[in-house]
Protein backbone atom coordinates (compact mmCIF):
# COMPACT_ATOMS: atom_id res chain seq x y z
CA UNK A 1 0.00 0.00 0.00
CA UNK A 2 1.30 3.95 -0.82
CA UNK A 3 1.78 6.09 1.68
CA UNK A 4 1.39 9.67 1.60
CA UNK A 5 4.24 10.91 4.06
CA UNK A 6 6.29 14.03 4.30
CA UNK A 7 10.20 14.22 3.91
CA UNK A 8 11.51 12.46 7.43
CA UNK A 9 13.16 16.24 8.10
CA UNK A 10 9.44 17.91 7.80
CA UNK A 11 7.78 19.30 10.76
CA UNK A 12 4.96 16.97 10.05
CA UNK A 13 7.00 13.92 10.57
CA UNK A 14 5.87 14.38 14.04
CA UNK A 15 1.99 13.82 13.24
CA UNK A 16 2.59 10.92 10.70
CA UNK A 17 4.78 8.97 13.20
CA UNK A 18 1.93 9.52 16.08
CA UNK A 19 -1.23 9.76 13.75
CA UNK A 20 -0.43 6.32 11.34
CA UNK A 21 -4.39 7.22 10.13
CA UNK A 22 -2.56 9.74 8.12
CA UNK A 23 -0.31 7.79 6.10
CA UNK A 24 -3.39 4.66 4.75
CA UNK A 25 -6.19 7.20 4.92
CA UNK A 26 -5.17 9.42 1.86
CA UNK A 27 -3.99 6.36 -0.40
CA UNK A 28 -7.74 4.26 0.35
CA UNK A 29 -9.11 3.20 -2.58
CA UNK A 30 -13.06 3.21 -2.83
CA UNK A 31 -12.46 -0.43 -4.43
CA UNK A 32 -11.83 -1.72 -0.68
CA UNK A 33 -15.04 0.02 0.60
CA UNK A 34 -17.16 -2.98 0.05
CA UNK A 35 -14.60 -5.46 1.27
CA UNK A 36 -14.12 -3.35 4.59
CA UNK A 37 -18.15 -2.70 5.09
CA UNK A 38 -18.65 -6.70 4.97
CA UNK A 39 -15.38 -7.19 7.33
CA UNK A 40 -16.92 -4.48 9.49
CA UNK A 41 -20.47 -6.07 9.48
CA UNK A 42 -19.17 -9.90 10.35
CA UNK A 43 -17.17 -8.87 13.14
CA UNK A 44 -19.90 -6.53 14.62
CA UNK A 45 -21.86 -10.08 14.63
CA UNK A 46 -18.73 -11.46 16.89
CA UNK A 47 -18.14 -8.60 18.99
CA UNK A 48 -21.77 -7.95 20.28
CA UNK A 49 -22.19 -11.83 22.28
CA UNK A 50 -18.53 -11.74 22.78
CA UNK A 51 -18.41 -8.30 24.23
CA UNK A 52 -21.43 -9.28 26.41
CA UNK A 53 -19.90 -11.91 27.67
CA UNK A 54 -16.68 -10.80 28.58
CA UNK A 55 -18.70 -8.28 30.66
CA UNK A 56 -19.50 -11.16 33.00
CA UNK A 57 -15.89 -12.16 33.42
CA UNK A 58 -15.09 -8.68 34.48
CA UNK A 59 -17.69 -8.45 36.71
CA UNK A 60 -20.12 -5.75 35.14
CA UNK A 61 -23.42 -5.87 33.39
CA UNK A 62 -23.31 -7.13 29.75
CA UNK A 63 -23.97 -3.29 28.88
CA UNK A 64 -20.70 -2.49 29.67
CA UNK A 65 -19.24 -4.58 27.11
CA UNK A 66 -20.58 -3.18 24.34
CA UNK A 67 -19.78 0.74 26.12
CA UNK A 68 -16.19 -0.44 25.77
CA UNK A 69 -16.08 -1.43 22.25
CA UNK A 70 -16.70 2.42 19.75
CA UNK A 71 -14.24 4.81 21.20
CA UNK A 72 -11.20 1.97 21.42
CA UNK A 73 -12.01 0.90 17.75
CA UNK A 74 -12.06 4.60 16.59
CA UNK A 75 -9.09 5.38 18.42
CA UNK A 76 -7.18 2.64 17.24
CA UNK A 77 -7.87 3.24 13.85
CA UNK A 78 -6.18 6.77 14.44
CA UNK A 79 -3.85 5.77 16.29
CA UNK A 80 -2.98 1.91 15.41
CA UNK A 81 0.11 0.96 13.04
CA UNK A 82 -1.47 -2.60 11.96
CA UNK A 83 -3.97 -2.02 9.07
CA UNK A 84 -6.45 -4.29 10.09
CA UNK A 85 -6.18 -5.49 14.04
CA UNK A 86 -9.03 -5.05 15.86
CA UNK A 87 -9.17 -3.76 19.43
CA UNK A 88 -11.69 -4.69 22.28
CA UNK A 89 -13.05 -6.63 25.36
CA UNK A 90 -10.42 -9.17 26.29
CA UNK A 91 -11.50 -12.51 28.47
CA UNK A 92 -7.47 -12.60 29.92
CA UNK A 93 -7.61 -8.92 30.93
CA UNK A 94 -11.28 -8.42 31.71
CA UNK A 95 -10.62 -11.64 34.26
CA UNK A 96 -7.20 -9.52 35.52
CA UNK A 97 -10.05 -6.21 35.88
CA UNK A 98 -12.53 -8.52 37.82
CA UNK A 99 -9.75 -9.70 40.49
CA UNK A 100 -8.39 -6.06 40.51
CA UNK A 101 -11.64 -4.27 41.19
CA UNK A 102 -12.84 -7.24 43.56
CA UNK A 103 -10.07 -7.23 45.84
CA UNK A 104 -10.51 -3.29 46.45
CA UNK A 105 -14.56 -4.09 46.55
CA UNK A 106 -13.55 -6.35 49.54
CA UNK A 107 -11.66 -4.07 51.17
CA UNK A 108 -14.07 -1.66 51.49
CA UNK A 109 -16.43 -1.77 54.36
CA UNK A 110 -20.27 -2.04 53.75
CA UNK A 111 -22.13 -2.83 50.78
CA UNK A 112 -21.05 -2.19 47.09
CA UNK A 113 -23.42 -1.18 44.87
CA UNK A 114 -23.35 -1.86 41.23
CA UNK A 115 -22.50 1.54 40.05
CA UNK A 116 -19.11 1.51 42.08
CA UNK A 117 -17.67 -1.61 40.90
CA UNK A 118 -18.82 -0.24 37.54
CA UNK A 119 -16.58 3.06 38.33
CA UNK A 120 -13.85 1.22 39.87
CA UNK A 121 -13.69 -0.73 36.43
CA UNK A 122 -13.48 1.93 34.05
CA UNK A 123 -10.96 3.80 36.38
CA UNK A 124 -8.90 0.73 36.09
CA UNK A 125 -9.11 0.96 32.65
CA UNK A 126 -8.31 4.54 32.87
CA UNK A 127 -4.85 3.78 34.49
CA UNK A 128 -3.93 1.19 32.07
CA UNK A 129 -4.46 3.71 30.00
CA UNK A 130 -2.21 6.13 31.09
CA UNK A 131 0.50 3.97 31.56
CA UNK A 132 0.02 2.53 28.10
CA UNK A 133 0.64 6.46 26.74
CA UNK A 134 3.13 7.03 28.88
CA UNK A 135 5.13 4.25 28.13
CA UNK A 136 4.70 4.50 24.30
CA UNK A 137 5.75 8.22 24.37
CA UNK A 138 8.53 7.39 26.50
CA UNK A 139 9.40 4.35 23.49
CA UNK A 140 9.53 1.71 26.17
CA UNK A 141 8.48 -0.64 23.63
CA UNK A 142 10.35 -3.53 25.06
CA UNK A 143 8.55 -4.13 28.17
CA UNK A 144 6.85 -6.85 26.65
CA UNK A 145 10.15 -8.66 26.45
CA UNK A 146 9.15 -9.29 30.39
CA UNK A 147 7.17 -11.82 29.45
CA UNK A 148 8.36 -14.80 27.62
CA UNK A 149 6.19 -17.41 25.65
CA UNK A 150 6.16 -20.41 27.55
CA UNK A 151 5.01 -17.76 30.61
CA UNK A 152 2.60 -16.23 28.44
CA UNK A 153 1.19 -19.82 26.94
CA UNK A 154 0.78 -21.27 30.06
CA UNK A 155 -0.31 -18.29 31.84
CA UNK A 156 -3.28 -18.66 29.01
CA UNK A 157 -3.69 -22.27 29.59
CA UNK A 158 -4.36 -22.06 33.00
CA UNK A 159 -6.39 -18.65 32.69
CA UNK A 160 -8.72 -20.60 30.39
CA UNK A 161 -9.70 -22.82 33.06
CA UNK A 162 -9.93 -20.37 36.31
CA UNK A 163 -12.24 -18.32 33.55
CA UNK A 164 -14.55 -21.38 32.57
CA UNK A 165 -14.51 -22.17 36.08
CA UNK A 166 -16.42 -18.53 36.76
CA UNK A 167 -18.79 -19.54 34.26
CA UNK A 168 -20.30 -22.71 34.81
CA UNK A 169 -22.48 -21.34 37.61
CA UNK A 170 -24.21 -19.59 35.03
CA UNK A 171 -24.60 -22.33 32.86
CA UNK A 172 -26.32 -24.34 35.61
CA UNK A 173 -28.57 -21.12 37.33
CA UNK A 174 -26.65 -21.79 40.68
CA UNK A 175 -25.06 -20.01 43.07
CA UNK A 176 -21.46 -19.27 42.39
CA UNK A 177 -18.11 -19.72 44.84
CA UNK A 178 -15.24 -17.75 45.59
CA UNK A 179 -11.47 -18.97 46.03
CA UNK A 180 -8.61 -20.64 43.43
CA UNK A 181 -10.28 -22.98 41.02
CA UNK A 182 -9.63 -25.88 42.98
CA UNK A 183 -11.60 -24.35 45.28
CA UNK A 184 -14.79 -23.19 43.28
CA UNK A 185 -14.85 -26.85 41.37
CA UNK A 186 -14.82 -28.07 44.93
CA UNK A 187 -17.22 -26.27 46.19
CA UNK A 188 -19.65 -25.94 43.17
CA UNK A 189 -20.30 -30.04 43.21
CA UNK A 190 -22.84 -29.62 46.02
CA UNK A 191 -24.66 -27.08 44.45
CA UNK A 192 -25.31 -28.49 41.55
CA UNK A 193 -28.03 -30.39 42.80
CA UNK A 194 -29.58 -27.39 43.04
CA UNK A 195 -29.27 -26.68 39.05
CA UNK A 196 -32.37 -25.09 37.44
CA UNK A 197 -33.44 -27.71 34.25
CA UNK A 198 -34.07 -25.22 31.92
CA UNK A 199 -31.32 -23.14 32.32
CA UNK A 200 -28.96 -25.78 32.18
CA UNK A 201 -31.10 -27.32 28.73
CA UNK A 202 -29.95 -23.46 27.58
CA UNK A 203 -26.89 -23.48 28.84
CA UNK A 204 -25.88 -26.65 27.33
CA UNK A 205 -27.44 -26.78 24.03
CA UNK A 206 -25.85 -23.38 23.76
CA UNK A 207 -22.48 -24.98 23.73
CA UNK A 208 -23.66 -27.95 21.80
CA UNK A 209 -24.86 -25.13 18.65
CA UNK A 210 -21.92 -23.15 18.88
CA UNK A 211 -19.63 -26.65 18.58
CA UNK A 212 -21.83 -27.82 15.72
CA UNK A 213 -21.63 -24.42 13.80
CA UNK A 214 -18.52 -23.85 14.10
CA UNK A 215 -17.69 -27.54 12.58
CA UNK A 216 -20.14 -27.53 10.42
CA UNK A 217 -21.09 -23.66 9.28
CA UNK A 218 -17.65 -21.74 10.19
CA UNK A 219 -18.28 -18.50 8.27
CA UNK A 220 -21.65 -17.60 9.75
CA UNK A 221 -21.17 -15.76 12.96
CA UNK A 222 -21.97 -18.66 15.74
CA UNK A 223 -22.14 -16.51 18.65
CA UNK A 224 -24.35 -13.96 17.40
CA UNK A 225 -26.54 -16.78 16.02
CA UNK A 226 -27.03 -18.49 19.15
CA UNK A 227 -27.47 -15.35 20.93
CA UNK A 228 -30.37 -15.08 18.64
CA UNK A 229 -31.82 -18.39 19.02
CA UNK A 230 -31.84 -18.41 22.51
CA UNK A 231 -33.26 -14.76 22.56
CA UNK A 232 -36.23 -16.28 20.54
CA UNK A 233 -36.93 -19.88 22.47
CA UNK A 234 -37.04 -17.80 25.45
CA UNK A 235 -39.70 -15.47 23.97
CA UNK A 236 -41.74 -17.62 22.56
CA UNK A 237 -41.80 -20.18 25.26
CA UNK A 238 -41.61 -17.49 27.78
CA UNK A 239 -39.20 -19.49 30.08
CA UNK A 240 -37.91 -16.23 32.37
CA UNK A 241 -41.24 -17.79 34.03
CA UNK A 242 -39.26 -20.88 34.74
CA UNK A 243 -36.13 -19.24 36.69
CA UNK A 244 -34.07 -18.85 34.14
CA UNK A 245 -31.50 -15.45 34.35
CA UNK A 246 -32.58 -13.21 31.52
CA UNK A 247 -29.99 -9.88 31.06
CA UNK A 248 -33.71 -7.79 31.35
CA UNK A 249 -34.37 -4.46 29.69
CA UNK A 250 -31.44 -1.90 29.09
CA UNK A 251 -31.67 1.72 28.91
CA UNK A 252 -30.80 2.86 24.50
CA UNK A 253 -28.48 4.84 24.21
CA UNK A 254 -24.65 5.91 23.77
CA UNK A 255 -22.98 6.41 27.19
CA UNK A 256 -22.40 9.55 28.66
CA UNK A 257 -18.79 10.71 28.24
CA UNK A 258 -17.23 11.42 32.12
CA UNK A 259 -14.16 10.79 33.89
CA UNK A 260 -14.70 7.59 36.03
CA UNK A 261 -14.70 8.42 40.01
CA UNK A 262 -12.65 6.94 42.34
CA UNK A 263 -10.27 7.66 45.41
CA UNK A 264 -6.35 8.19 45.91
CA UNK A 265 -6.57 5.16 48.17
CA UNK A 266 -8.16 2.90 45.13
CA UNK A 267 -5.56 4.35 42.85
CA UNK A 268 -3.21 3.38 44.52
CA UNK A 269 -4.75 -0.26 44.81
CA UNK A 270 -5.06 0.16 40.82
CA UNK A 271 -1.72 0.05 40.29
CA UNK A 272 -0.70 -3.26 40.61
CA UNK A 273 -3.29 -5.04 38.79
CA UNK A 274 -3.03 -2.03 35.79
CA UNK A 275 0.87 -3.00 35.53
CA UNK A 276 -0.13 -6.29 35.22
CA UNK A 277 -2.65 -6.33 32.41
CA UNK A 278 -0.31 -3.43 30.37
CA UNK A 279 2.48 -6.28 30.20
CA UNK A 280 -0.03 -9.17 29.31
CA UNK A 281 -2.34 -6.78 27.06
CA UNK A 282 0.75 -5.18 25.22
CA UNK A 283 1.74 -8.58 24.54
CA UNK A 284 -1.60 -9.71 22.90
CA UNK A 285 -1.52 -6.66 21.25
CA UNK A 286 1.67 -6.54 19.77
CA UNK A 287 1.13 -10.28 18.64
CA UNK A 288 -2.13 -9.81 17.04
CA UNK A 289 -0.67 -7.15 15.48
CA UNK A 290 2.20 -8.82 14.43
CA UNK A 291 0.11 -12.08 13.01
CA UNK A 292 -2.01 -9.61 10.99
CA UNK A 293 1.12 -7.91 9.87
CA UNK A 294 2.56 -10.96 7.97
CA UNK A 295 -1.08 -11.43 5.70
CA UNK A 296 -1.99 -7.12 5.20
CA UNK A 297 2.19 -5.65 4.72
CA UNK A 298 1.71 -3.50 7.29
CA UNK A 299 4.95 -2.21 9.56
CA UNK A 300 4.26 -2.68 13.03
CA UNK A 301 5.54 -0.03 15.54
CA UNK A 302 6.41 -1.34 18.62
CA UNK A 303 6.25 1.85 20.41
CA UNK A 304 3.34 3.41 18.86
CA UNK A 305 1.38 0.37 19.80
CA UNK A 306 1.68 1.21 23.08
CA UNK A 307 0.80 4.66 22.53
CA UNK A 308 -2.18 3.58 20.50
CA UNK A 309 -3.23 1.72 23.50
CA UNK A 310 -3.25 4.70 25.85
CA UNK A 311 -6.38 6.37 24.25
CA UNK A 312 -7.85 2.98 23.39
CA UNK A 313 -8.40 2.58 27.33
CA UNK A 314 -8.45 6.18 28.03
CA UNK A 315 -11.50 6.03 25.79
CA UNK A 316 -13.13 3.14 26.95
CA UNK A 317 -12.69 4.49 30.66
CA UNK A 318 -14.24 7.72 29.94
CA UNK A 319 -17.28 5.76 28.15
CA UNK A 320 -18.08 3.42 31.11
CA UNK A 321 -15.73 0.55 29.93
CA UNK A 322 -13.41 -1.61 30.93
CA UNK A 323 -10.58 -2.67 29.29
CA UNK A 324 -9.36 -3.27 25.93
CA UNK A 325 -6.99 -4.91 23.66
CA UNK A 326 -5.80 -6.16 20.54
CA UNK A 327 -7.44 -9.37 20.08
CA UNK A 328 -6.24 -12.09 17.38
CA UNK A 329 -9.29 -14.03 17.33
CA UNK A 330 -11.26 -11.26 16.03
CA UNK A 331 -8.58 -9.65 14.18
CA UNK A 332 -8.86 -13.35 12.20
CA UNK A 333 -12.16 -12.89 11.69
CA UNK A 334 -11.97 -9.10 10.18
CA UNK A 335 -8.95 -10.67 8.04
CA UNK A 336 -10.88 -13.64 6.58
CA UNK A 337 -14.17 -11.50 5.76
CA UNK A 338 -11.67 -9.71 3.35
CA UNK A 339 -10.63 -6.89 5.38
CA UNK A 340 -8.43 -4.40 4.27
CA UNK A 341 -7.70 -1.43 6.38
CA UNK A 342 -9.35 -0.15 9.66
CA UNK A 343 -12.31 1.84 7.95
CA UNK A 344 -13.58 -2.36 8.46
CA UNK A 345 -13.00 -1.37 12.26
CA UNK A 346 -14.62 1.93 11.56
CA UNK A 347 -17.90 -0.05 10.08
CA UNK A 348 -17.64 -1.73 13.20
CA UNK A 349 -17.69 0.86 15.35
CA UNK A 350 -20.93 2.39 13.43
CA UNK A 351 -23.17 -0.70 13.85
CA UNK A 352 -22.14 -1.08 17.65
CA UNK A 353 -23.28 2.48 18.21
CA UNK A 354 -26.78 1.64 16.12
CA UNK A 355 -27.11 -1.19 18.43
CA UNK A 356 -26.77 0.94 21.72
CA UNK A 357 -29.11 3.44 20.14
CA UNK A 358 -32.07 1.31 18.87
CA UNK A 359 -31.65 -2.50 19.25
CA UNK A 360 -30.34 -3.27 22.76
CA UNK A 361 -34.50 -3.94 23.08
CA UNK A 362 -33.98 -6.92 21.62
CA UNK A 363 -31.60 -8.64 23.94
CA UNK A 364 -34.42 -8.06 26.93
CA UNK A 365 -34.33 -11.90 26.81
CA UNK A 366 -30.91 -13.42 26.17
CA UNK A 367 -30.21 -15.71 29.01
CA UNK A 368 -26.66 -15.03 30.98
CA UNK A 369 -26.61 -18.42 30.19
CA UNK A 370 -25.70 -18.37 26.66
CA UNK A 371 -23.30 -15.58 27.08
CA UNK A 372 -21.80 -17.98 29.43
CA UNK A 373 -21.58 -20.56 26.64
CA UNK A 374 -19.92 -17.95 24.58
CA UNK A 375 -17.70 -17.26 26.76
CA UNK A 376 -16.56 -21.31 27.49
CA UNK A 377 -16.56 -21.83 24.11
CA UNK A 378 -14.10 -19.40 23.66
CA UNK A 379 -12.23 -20.45 26.13
CA UNK A 380 -11.68 -24.26 24.97
CA UNK A 381 -10.82 -23.07 21.98
CA UNK A 382 -7.79 -21.49 23.44
CA UNK A 383 -6.83 -25.10 24.73
CA UNK A 384 -3.14 -25.93 23.30
CA UNK A 385 -1.55 -29.12 24.48
CA UNK A 386 0.59 -29.44 21.62
CA UNK A 387 2.30 -26.51 22.43
CA UNK A 388 3.59 -28.45 25.85
CA UNK A 389 3.98 -31.14 24.20
CA UNK A 390 6.32 -29.46 21.70
CA UNK A 391 7.83 -27.43 25.12
CA UNK A 392 8.88 -30.93 26.27
CA UNK A 393 10.77 -31.70 23.68
CA UNK A 394 12.50 -28.22 23.18
CA UNK A 395 13.06 -26.94 26.63
CA UNK A 396 12.26 -29.01 30.33
CA UNK A 397 13.54 -26.09 31.40
CA UNK A 398 10.93 -23.67 30.06
CA UNK A 399 8.10 -26.41 30.04
CA UNK A 400 8.53 -26.48 33.84
CA UNK A 401 8.15 -22.61 33.83
CA UNK A 402 5.19 -22.80 31.90
CA UNK A 403 3.85 -25.33 33.88
CA UNK A 404 4.33 -23.00 37.07
CA UNK A 405 2.75 -20.39 35.59
CA UNK A 406 0.04 -22.69 34.02
CA UNK A 407 -0.98 -24.14 37.50
CA UNK A 408 0.38 -21.21 39.85
CA UNK A 409 -2.87 -18.86 38.12
CA UNK A 410 -5.14 -22.06 39.41
CA UNK A 411 -3.85 -22.49 42.71
CA UNK A 412 -2.82 -18.59 44.22
CA UNK A 413 -4.25 -16.60 41.25
CA UNK A 414 -4.01 -14.79 38.23
CA UNK A 415 -2.28 -11.55 39.35
CA UNK A 416 0.28 -13.85 41.59
CA UNK A 417 0.49 -16.76 39.27
CA UNK A 418 1.22 -14.30 36.10
CA UNK A 419 4.00 -12.83 38.60
CA UNK A 420 5.65 -16.44 39.70
CA UNK A 421 6.15 -16.91 36.34
CA UNK A 422 7.65 -13.87 35.57
CA UNK A 423 10.15 -13.94 38.40
CA UNK A 424 11.07 -17.60 37.94
CA UNK A 425 11.79 -16.26 33.79
CA UNK A 426 13.98 -13.86 35.45
CA UNK A 427 15.70 -16.20 37.73
CA UNK A 428 16.60 -18.42 34.88
CA UNK A 429 17.98 -15.75 32.88
CA UNK A 430 20.06 -14.60 35.36
CA UNK A 431 21.41 -18.34 35.65
CA UNK A 432 21.70 -18.58 32.29
CA UNK A 433 23.66 -15.39 31.90
CA UNK A 434 25.60 -16.50 35.40
CA UNK A 435 26.43 -20.35 33.98
CA UNK A 436 27.53 -19.39 30.21
CA UNK A 437 28.82 -22.30 28.46
CA UNK A 438 32.96 -22.33 26.97
CA UNK A 439 34.53 -25.12 24.70
CA UNK A 440 38.29 -26.10 23.65
CA UNK A 441 38.74 -25.64 19.96
CA UNK A 442 40.67 -28.29 17.82
CA UNK A 443 42.20 -27.18 13.66
CA UNK A 444 39.79 -28.70 10.75
CA UNK A 445 43.31 -28.87 8.89
CA UNK A 446 41.15 -29.16 5.68
CA UNK A 447 40.22 -25.10 5.80
CA UNK A 448 41.80 -24.05 8.24
CA UNK A 449 38.23 -23.39 10.82
CA UNK A 450 38.45 -24.16 14.47
CA UNK A 451 35.64 -26.13 16.25
CA UNK A 452 34.22 -27.78 19.47
CA UNK A 453 36.77 -31.11 20.08
CA UNK A 454 33.92 -32.58 21.93
CA UNK A 455 31.66 -32.45 19.15
CA UNK A 456 34.38 -33.94 16.16
CA UNK A 457 36.73 -36.75 16.63
CA UNK A 458 39.10 -35.38 13.36
CA UNK A 459 40.37 -32.31 14.73
CA UNK A 460 44.03 -30.80 15.92
CA UNK A 461 45.05 -29.22 18.50
CA UNK A 462 48.53 -28.27 19.13
CA UNK A 463 49.98 -29.60 22.38
CA UNK A 464 50.85 -26.42 25.32
CA UNK A 465 48.34 -24.46 23.17
CA UNK A 466 44.90 -24.16 24.64
CA UNK A 467 41.84 -22.81 22.74
CA UNK A 468 38.69 -21.61 24.49
CA UNK A 469 35.64 -20.06 23.26
CA UNK A 470 33.40 -18.41 25.50
CA UNK A 471 30.18 -17.83 24.27
CA UNK A 472 28.51 -14.92 26.37
CA UNK A 473 29.58 -11.33 27.46
CA UNK A 474 32.00 -10.73 30.02
CA UNK A 475 30.41 -8.77 32.98
CA UNK A 476 30.22 -8.88 36.65
CA UNK A 477 27.47 -11.78 36.44
CA UNK A 478 29.64 -13.88 34.23
CA UNK A 479 33.34 -13.04 34.96
CA UNK A 480 34.14 -15.50 37.80
CA UNK A 481 32.43 -17.98 35.62
CA UNK A 482 34.89 -17.48 32.94
CA UNK A 483 37.87 -17.72 35.13
CA UNK A 484 36.74 -21.02 36.45
CA UNK A 485 35.72 -22.40 33.11
CA UNK A 486 39.67 -21.52 32.06
CA UNK A 487 41.68 -22.57 34.93
CA UNK A 488 39.42 -25.92 34.83
CA UNK A 489 40.40 -26.64 30.97
CA UNK A 490 43.92 -26.11 31.73
CA UNK A 491 44.23 -28.24 34.99
CA UNK A 492 42.53 -31.17 32.85
CA UNK A 493 44.32 -30.63 29.90
CA UNK A 494 46.26 -33.30 28.31
CA UNK A 495 49.91 -31.32 27.89
CA UNK A 496 50.76 -28.52 30.52
CA UNK A 497 49.59 -25.83 28.62
CA UNK A 498 51.77 -22.95 27.65
CA UNK A 499 49.47 -20.59 26.12
CA UNK A 500 45.95 -19.67 26.41
CA UNK A 501 43.93 -17.98 22.73
CA UNK A 502 40.59 -16.94 24.05
CA UNK A 503 38.47 -17.05 21.44
CA UNK A 504 35.98 -14.03 21.52
CA UNK A 505 34.27 -13.89 18.56
CA UNK A 506 31.17 -14.17 21.32
CA UNK A 507 31.90 -11.54 23.59
CA UNK A 508 30.56 -7.95 22.57
CA UNK A 509 30.58 -6.76 26.22
CA UNK A 510 33.37 -6.47 29.11
CA UNK A 511 32.79 -4.57 32.04
CA UNK A 512 34.70 -2.91 34.58
CA UNK A 513 34.36 -5.87 36.76
CA UNK A 514 35.19 -8.03 34.04
CA UNK A 515 38.35 -5.94 33.36
CA UNK A 516 39.76 -6.52 36.83
CA UNK A 517 39.47 -10.40 36.83
CA UNK A 518 41.35 -10.41 33.15
CA UNK A 519 44.16 -8.58 34.95
CA UNK A 520 44.09 -10.82 38.00
CA UNK A 521 43.90 -13.69 35.66
CA UNK A 522 46.68 -12.76 33.23
CA UNK A 523 49.22 -12.23 36.27
CA UNK A 524 47.75 -15.50 38.07
CA UNK A 525 48.88 -17.26 34.51
CA UNK A 526 51.98 -15.70 34.19
CA UNK A 527 53.04 -16.76 37.36
CA UNK A 528 52.69 -20.07 36.08
CA UNK A 529 54.64 -19.60 32.89
CA UNK A 530 51.03 -19.61 30.79
CA UNK A 531 50.47 -16.58 28.67
CA UNK A 532 47.10 -15.24 27.95
CA UNK A 533 45.86 -14.14 24.34
CA UNK A 534 42.96 -13.19 22.41
CA UNK A 535 41.70 -13.52 19.07
CA UNK A 536 38.67 -12.30 17.02
CA UNK A 537 38.08 -9.10 19.53
CA UNK A 538 36.09 -6.56 18.44
CA UNK A 539 37.30 -3.39 17.82
CA UNK A 540 35.07 -1.25 20.49
CA UNK A 541 36.41 -3.92 22.88
CA UNK A 542 40.34 -3.51 21.90
CA UNK A 543 40.14 0.35 22.33
CA UNK A 544 38.75 -0.51 26.58
CA UNK A 545 41.14 -2.79 26.73
CA UNK A 546 43.87 -0.06 25.70
CA UNK A 547 42.06 2.49 27.81
CA UNK A 548 42.12 0.36 31.21
CA UNK A 549 46.14 -1.14 30.65
CA UNK A 550 44.71 -4.21 29.79
CA UNK A 551 46.38 -4.69 26.79
CA UNK A 552 49.87 -3.76 28.00
CA UNK A 553 49.32 -5.75 30.76
CA UNK A 554 48.72 -8.77 27.97
CA UNK A 555 51.00 -7.57 25.56
CA UNK A 556 49.91 -6.22 22.14
CA UNK A 557 51.74 -9.39 19.87
CA UNK A 558 49.24 -11.22 21.58
CA UNK A 559 45.84 -9.81 20.30
CA UNK A 560 45.24 -11.98 17.26
CA UNK A 561 43.16 -10.93 14.21
CA UNK A 562 42.04 -15.12 13.71
CA UNK A 563 42.65 -18.33 16.55
CA UNK A 564 44.68 -19.52 13.07
CA UNK A 565 46.74 -16.46 13.31
CA UNK A 566 47.70 -16.82 17.06
CA UNK A 567 48.33 -20.58 16.57
CA UNK A 568 51.18 -20.46 13.62
CA UNK A 569 52.49 -17.81 16.31
CA UNK A 570 52.54 -20.05 18.76
CA UNK A 571 54.34 -22.71 16.48
CA UNK A 572 57.06 -20.67 15.71
CA UNK A 573 57.28 -19.08 19.08
CA UNK A 574 60.67 -19.07 21.08
CA UNK A 575 59.79 -21.55 23.33
CA UNK A 576 58.04 -24.44 20.64
CA UNK A 577 61.52 -23.47 18.44
CA UNK A 578 63.83 -24.17 21.40
CA UNK A 579 61.66 -27.83 22.19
Amino acid sequence: MSTLAPDKKSPLQWLFNYLPILQWLPSYKLSWLRSDIVAGLTVWAVMVPESMAYAGIAGVPPLIGLYTVPIPLIMYAILGTSRTMVVGPDSATALISAGTVGAIVASQSGATQVAEYVAITSALALVVGVIFLVLGIARMGWVANFIPTPVMKGFIQGLVWVTIIGQVPKLFGIKGEHGNFFEQAWLMIPNISDANLVTTAIGFGSLLVLALLKIFTPKIPAALTVVILSIITVSIFDLGTYGVDLVGKFETGLPTLAMPKFTFEQLQLLIPGALAIVLLGYAETLGAAKAASTKDNSVIDPNQELVSCGPVNIGSAFSGGFIAVGSLSKTSVSMGAGGRTQMASLVNAVFVILTLMFLLPLFTNLPHATLAAVVIEAMLGLLNFQYLKDLWKQSRWELSIAMVAYIAVMVIGVLPGMGLGIALSLLLLIYKATSPTSVALGRDVANNSFHNIDQRTDLETQPGLLVLRFNSNLFFASANHFADALNTQIKHAKDPVKQVIVSAENISLIDSTAIDMLLDLQKSLKKEGIILSFAHIHTHLKSKMALTGLTDAIGKDYFYETIFEGSEAFKHSPQEQTK
